[in-house]
């Protein structure tokens, strides 16, 4: 007798700072053509929208992140030089006042978060407890937010390990997984394109750290080629890292479909930017959406 269990699809949503919001718009589009997941998993910005999902309240996080703008993200930032630029409280307070923050054990979707153990270096499976403690280890980017001890381990941002969670998925049950790599256009030709263009990009404002060049090592005015700033050194380098771990992983652990959002412009702090990185996510997905519709029967 045919087996005629329906596939359990997996959504493996990636790290990648603000273009994290691209999840958004791959997820929507997703829904418009009938593609429901099962399992959401996801590291960093990818556990944040994937929560989102997972307890049902994507809709409420779409609508206020495309109001934010560069003052609101500042306003949101509790500064540190304690185990990290920011220490995240405010924000995740912020967080937990305007969502249900269920168990993890709770949500109507299987959902997990990637973390990395600081010690060990080891990768960190969240499957359990409340989910923004989940979310607030795996978007503790090294540096930038203090680490979260948990279970006597200290935690960061799991996109040091596993940016794409594909094997994450697999291991909850996933038959078909599709994963949303945002780091595909940070280096390469798609970045050489993006120095081409104008130094405010298009759809938004200038990139979050430019507001700050003055106590950041850089100018009122920037020479073509000119010495990054501290900050920008250390997010790129986030940015290279990320993505020669998620080629190696995506290689090793292939996806059965990959959406690749385009946005080399989009600096991972750019968080005011929201509505260009969900825009480029629905695009992302339109473009994949033969293969998706083949692969699912959709």
């Amino acid at each position: 007798m045919a087996n005629t269990r329906k596939p359990r699809i997996g959504l493996a949503l990636g790290a990648g700072g603000a273009r994290g919001w691209a999840h958004i718009g791959v997820i929507r589009a997703l829904q418009d053509i009938g593609i429901k997941p099962d399992i959401v998993c996801g590291t960093s910005m990818g556990a944040l929208v994937g929560a989102a999902c997972a307890e049902g309240e994507l809709e409420q996080l779409e609508d206020w992140v495309q109001t934010l703008r560069w003052r609101d993200v500042l306003g949101l930032m509790d500064f540190t030089w304690r185990g990290g630029f920011i220490r995240g409280e405010k924000l995740f307070d912020f967080f937990r006042g305007r969502t249900r923050n269920r168990n993890i054990e709770e949500l109507p979707l299987a959902y997990a978060a990637v973390a990395t153990d600081l010690h060990s270096g080891r990768e960190v499976w969240l499957r359990e407890g409340k989910v923004l403690d989940a979310v607030r280890a795996s978007i503790a980017i090294p540096g930038v937010f203090a680490p979260v001890l948990r279970d006597g381990q200290v935690l960061v941002d799991g996109g040091l390990v596993n940016p794409v969670p594909v094997s994450l998925c697999r291991a909850l049950g996933a038959d078909i997984v599709i994963a949303v790599d945002l780091g595909w256009s940070k280096l390469g030709y798609y970045r050489e394109r993006a120095r081409d263009r104008s130094a405010t990009p298009a759809g938004g404002e200038p990139a979050w750290w430019d507001r700050f060049l003055p106590f950041t090592g850089g100018g009122e005015e920037r020479p073509q080629i000119s010495m990054p700033s501290v900050l920008e050194v250390f997010l790129t380098s986030m940015d290279v890292m990320q993505v020669r771990v998620a080629r190696s992983r995506l290689a090793g652990e292939p996806a059965d479909a990959l959406i690749a959002p385009i946005l080399p412009d989009l600096g991972m702090m750019d968080f005011h930017r929201a509505r260009v990185a969900i825009e480029e996510g629905r695009a992302a997905t339109a473009r994949a959406r033969a293969m998706l519709e083949h692969l699912v029967g959709a």
